[in-house]
């Protein structure tokens, strides 16, 4: 009985600083860590990091064998490695110890079907598995991140009050919740990057009006960004954003943001959410504006020389004569209400895909209660979250963020500053795709109807596709052509 009381609560394996961090938080918050890397030299890292911050509980190991029989049974293994095929390695390498009704825990960035094909592969060891996302980057992994863990219902209870104390805390609970059966933490992850990636165009498309057609400099950029922050903008993205505009540049004058390379990197999860919503039938046009302007912005000198050719074409640049009867204050609040209104857009198209999947899998997901988790922790977070769960709290069945009552509000006191900015924006030359295809989502959505009479007599007449009525059931087919024919040939002897 002895031997027990220096086993360790959990472990994690991969160390790089994501794993490290998230080690030293479990430990920090009092569970006994034991954790193993494949290079040792993170392994000592690691002990060292925990000998300077605090004296806290963990302890190293240089071989699977050992790292998994340090743990206590029912043993909770987390990896934090590389997504793909190092995960595999990972599993099999820390399998070979393990016994039926131990778990592991990917908190790596998946895609959502290998977590799926590895919780039926360990399940034939009696082996639980939970796919974690996990956000809020290095710095929440230490001090408290949003976790989305998705799974095996009983694994989850095996380490709840470990993932209650380690996640981040809001007034309303830790920003952690059982996701779902199957990779449903890893897909909610995944839209939650997705919807991050329109959040950062939404807001570069903001700093390009502003700096552009309202001729704001850095600094006046910084304080606006502030500001904004004390209202309704509330919100991580917004806070880094007017830290940004505030560091000068090392290596000469002015501001760093400047002197960046425009050309934008990527690793996938927005592409994810794009196919996603595709193969779903799910409409997420801002999320998929803000990766086509990833695509875009990777064509630096494909841009420049078009640059060069449109201009010698004869092509003039619109922004100075757009600018020149600017009024600054007024421009900078109608950049701000359309940016909001944009946002509410994007994340509804992120809340209808989640649905969306949820119908599909079974997964009878909790729209509220993910809000819930997103407002502390994690990239996304902001103020408004609160008001996306309290809106599926007052209706779960919601169809649309933009069709609760507060929510449509909100859109109808803003869409005239935003059709301002969008419409400024397109007579100045600048482009803002992500504003333009929330405004565009918007406009679609609100119209009970639209031009898609005409696409379905389109189709029915070269490809016989058939169509219905607004004024009787069935389906019909039209000889267009012919009867067309006719209909002119008609015209032609009355005339």
């Amino acid at each position: 009985m002895e031997a027990s009381i220096v086993l360790s609560r959990i472990g994690l394996a991969g160390l790089a600083v994501m794993g490290q961090n998230l080690a030293l938080n479990i430990a920090e918050k009092g569970f006994p860590i034991s954790v193993y890397n494949r290079t040792a030299s993170k392994v000592d890292e690691t002990i060292h990091r925990a000998h300077n911050e605090g004296q806290f509980p963990l302890s190293g190991h240089y071989t699977p064998r050992d790292f998994v029989l340090s743990i206590q049974r029912p043993r909770s293994v987390i990896i934090l490695v590389k997504a793909g095929a190092p995960v595999d390695q990972t599993i099999a390498a820390l399998s070979e110890h393990m016994e039926a009704g131990d778990c592991i825990i990917d908190g790596g960035n998946e895609w959502y079907q290998n977590t799926e094909r590895r919780i039926h592969e360990v399940n034939e060891k009696g082996i639980l598995y939970l796919g974690m996302g996990v956000s809020g980057g290095e710095e929440g992994a230490r001090h408290g991140p949003s976790l989305m863990p998705g799974g095996s219902f009983e694994a989850y209870n095996n380490i709840k009050d470990i993932l209650q104390k380690v996640a981040a805390q809001v007034e309303d609970g830790p920003c952690v919740t059982y996701i779902g059966e199957g990779g449903s933490g890893n897909f909610v992850k995944m839209v939650h990057n997705g919807i991050e990636y329109g959040d950062m165009q939404l807001i570069s498309e903001a700093y390009d009006v502003l700096k552009n057609v309202g001729g704001l400099s850095n600094t006046e950029l910084a304080e606006i960004f502030t500001e904004w922050n004390k209202g309704e903008l509330e919100s991580f993205l917004i806070e880094i954003t007017s830290d940004i505009f505030r560091v000068k540049d090392d290596h000469g004058e002015g501001e760093l943001v400047d002197k960046i390379l425009d050309k934008t990197g990527m690793k996938g999860t927005g592409k994810w959410t794009v196919q996603q919503a595709a193969e779903l039938s799910v409409a997420a046009p801002t999320i998929a504006a803000s990766l086509d302007c990833r695509y875009l912005s990777g064509l630096k000198e494909e841009r420049e020389s078009a640059a060069e050719v449109l201009k010698e074409a004869g092509l003039k640049e619109e922004v100075g004569s757009v600018k020149s009867g600017i009024d600054k204050k007024r421009l900078i609040d109608d950049v701000r209400q359309a940016l909001y209104a944009s946002k509410i857009c994007s994340y509804a198209q992120g809340m209808n895909l989640l649905r969306a999947k949820s119908n599909e899998k079974g997964w009878n997901l909790n729209l509220g209660e993910l809000a819930r988790i997103w407002k502390g922790g994690c990239i996304i977070r902001a103020v408004f979250l609160d008001r996306i769960k309290k809106a599926y709290q007052r209706n779960p069945n919601l169809a649309s963020l933009v069709v609760d009552p507060e929510f449509a509000g909100e859109m109808v006191q803003r869409q005239a500053a935003w059709r301002r900015v969008v419409g400024l924006a397109i007579s100045a030359g600048i482009s803002t795709p992500g504003m333009c295809a929330s405004l565009a989502y918007f406009d679609t959505y609100r119209r009970a109807r639209l031009p898609a009479n005409l696409v379905q007599a389109q189709r029915d007449l070269f490809g016989a596709h058939t169509y219905e009525r607004i004024d009787r059931p069935g389906s019909f087919h039209t000889e267009w052509t012919k009867l067309a024919r006719k209909s002119s040939a008609g015209v032609g002897a009355f005339n």
